[in-house]
Parts: structure tokens; C-alpha cells; sequence
């Protein structure tokens, strides 16, 4: 029986707009008995608020199914065991994620970690303040490397901008945490509690759902509903180097081939 690592922007829904076939998706590895996680480079919003949004999209979720670039670095930070005393640049899923785990924002004296996310206050003080303190010794960790980021129709710059900014001045590069790192992969894995090539990696993105998959030693398949069509697909398969197990049009032809294998 597979289980499903699953994206969400350009998979399950584009904003606030549902994506046709996912509700039926979704309903069809319930009634299956597959289980799966919604996997998200998204650091702005708290479980609750992403089972909120795929709810309002026709997509029944729970906090628990999600797991975010946010509670995937608050799990890392633990795991190393260097101080819980961290310089945050981020927005309120990354500060929720971060006091849950037990870490202590600081604005003044030293920092164990500067933690960056998606932050659309972020100014040249944060950038400056981020720097001193990597350069002093705080580990540097990355929510996740994503330049731009879809926002009404339109490409927005993302926490990957943000991170580059500091990594060029610090001269230190970032642990990163989201897709594709192997970092949240596996986490993601860990809670389904199966062997990776027992899972599928669904996404529309080759550069981060599905090098993420393959770096995890899952099966991945991709969805023609978001970043790439049918038009696109071969540039940029050539573009990226990337290759997926499967391709598909929708999620109802992920389902039907699923249902044949």
C-alpha cells in the first residue's frame, strides 16, 4: 500500500481557486486507505492555517496531515542541540513553529541560529542584524530556497531571495530546510512510517517536488496543473535534468494509473 507526499500550490489548488480533479483525489486515497501528508515550503502559515485553506478549496485536511518548512527547521534546530536561543526573520508560521519547538527569539546579545523564512517586512536592518550574526558563529537555517513564489497570477520573490541576500554577505551558506532538501523529505517520510520507494512524490514542480522525491529515493510523479503543460514539458525536462517517474496531465490520470498499476 503507497503513501503520498503531497504538494499543494499548483497540485491541490492555484491560490484560492481549487484545482478541479484534487477534491476526488484526495477523497479516492481515503477510500484506498493510502496514507499521505500535504508537504509545503510555505514558512508563513501554522498547520491549522493550511488545513483551513484546503478545506476552503473542497479538501477535508487536518493540522496533523501537514507538515511545513517551519516545523521541518524547529525539528532540525532540536535534533542538533546547539542552543534555543535564535534571530528570526520570518512571518507567524515560523515564529509559532519556533515556540512550540522551545526556541527563544532574541533581538539584542547572541543567537544559537538565525532562522529564515518568507518575511515581506524584511529591510535592510534584519539583512544587517542576520549577518553580524552568522558571521559571529549562529548556525544559518533556510526555510526553504525558493526565489519566487506564485501571488495572484503573478511571481512575487520568496524566502530563497531573502536567504540569498544574507548568504552573499555573510559568506556562509544556509542549511536548507524545504523541498528539495533531503531535510524535510525525510521528516515527511518519518511520518508516514513507510520505506521511501513505497512512496510517491506528487507535485508540479521539477526542481523542488520532484528532485526533492528523487533525492529521497521515492517514486515521483508529476502534474501537469501548475508551473509546466503539456507545451512547456519538454523544455523543461531538458532545462532541469529532472526526470520523474511518471507524467501526468491531471490528478484523475495520477489516480487511473495508480488504479492500473
Amino acid at each position: 500500500m503507497p503513501g503520498f507526499l503531497l504538494d499543494l500550490d499548483g497540485t491541490l489548488y492555484h491560490g484560492d481557486t481549487p484545482i478541479p480533479e484534487a477534491a476526488d483525489f484526495i477523497r479516492w486515497l481515503k477510500q484506498e486507505g493510502h496514507p499521505y501528508v500535504y508537504v509545503t515550503n510555505n514558512s508563513s502559515r501554522p498547520p491549522e492555517q493550511v488545513a483551513a485553506h484546503l478545506g476552503r478549496v473542497g479538501i477535508d485536511a487536518k493540522p496533523e496531515e501537514v507538515l511545513t518548512s517551519s516545523q521541518a527547521a524547529a525539528m532540525y534546530m532540536q535534533e542538533q542541540n546547539q542552543g534555543n536561543r535564535m534571530y528570526l526573520i520570518g512571518e507567524a508560521g515560523l515564529e509559532l513553529a519556533m515556540q512550540d519547538a522551545g526556541f527563544e527569539p532574541v533581538t539584542d546579545g547572541p543567537a544559537d541560529y538565525v532562522v529564515q523564512g518568507i518575511d515581506r517586512s524584511f529591510n535592510y536592518e534584519k539583512m544587517a542584524r542576520a549577518v553580524s550574526l552568522i558571521r559571529s558563529g549562529a548556525g544559518f537555517i533556510m526555510t526553504n530556497p525558493d526565489h519566487l513564489l506564485p501571488w495572484n497570477n503573478e511571481l512575487r520573490p520568496g524566502a530563497g531571495s531573502i536567504g540569498a541576500s544574507i548568504e552573499r554577505a555573510s559568506q556562509t551558506e544556509p542549511v536548507v530546510i524545504g523541498k528539495p532538501s533531503p531535510i524535510i523529505m525525510n521528516y515527511a517520510i518519518r511520518k508516514l512510517n513507510l520505506p521511501p520507494e513505497q512512496i510517491w512524490v506528487v507535485g508540479d514542480n521539477l526542481l523542488t517536488d520532484i528532485q526533492g522525491g528523487i533525492a529521497a529515493q521515492c517514486r515521483t510523479a508529476l502534474v501537469l496543473t501548475g508551473l509546466i503543460n503539456r507545451n512547456t514539458l519538454e523544455e523543461q525536462l531538458a532545462k532541469t535534468g529532472v526526470q520523474p517517474d511518471w507524467v501526468c496531465d491531471t490528478l484523475t490520470d495520477l489516480m487511473d494509473r495508480l488504479g492500473q498499476a
